[in-house]
C-alpha cells in the first residue's frame, strides 16, 4: 500500500508501460474541466446581464411613473384653465347643447 502511494506521488503511472490509457483519461478530464470552466463563465455573464437588464427595467418603470404623473397633472382642468387664461381664453359659462338631426325621407 505504501509503495503504491509513493509510486502515485512520483508519477510512475504516467511513464509505465500502460501509460497510454492513463494519458487518455487525463486528457479527457482536462478537456472536461475546460468545458466546465467555459460553461461557468458563460453562466456568470448571463447572470450579470440579467441583473443589468433588471436595473434598466426598474429605471424605465420609474421614469414611466414620473411621466404619467406629470401628464395627469397637466390634464387637470385647473391647469388647463390657467394656461388658457394667459392666452385670453376662458371656460364657457353656458353648458353645451346637444344637437339632434333627424333624417327625413
Amino acid at each position: 500500500m505504501k509503495k503504491n502511494f509513493y509510486n502515485l506521488l512520483k508519477g510512475r503511472f504516467l511513464v509505465s508501460d500502460d501509460a497510454f490509457k492513463n494519458w487518455r483519461f487525463i486528457i479527457f478530464l482536462s478537456v472536461l474541466a475546460l468545458v466546465m470552466i467555459g460553461s461557468s463563465h458563460t453562466a456568470d455573464k448571463k447572470v450579470h446581464r440579467i441583473a443589468k437588464l433588471n436595473n434598466d427595467v426598474k429605471e424605465l418603470k420609474s421614469e414611466y411613473l414620473d411621466v404619467r404623473k406629470h401628464v395627469t397633472q397637466i390634464k387637470m382642468e385647473s391647469k388647463i384653465t390657467k394656461a388658457m387664461a394667459s392666452r385670453g381664453l376662458e371656460p364657457s359659462e353656458t353648458p353645451p347643447q346637444k344637437i339632434i338631426i333627424t333624417k327625413q325621407q
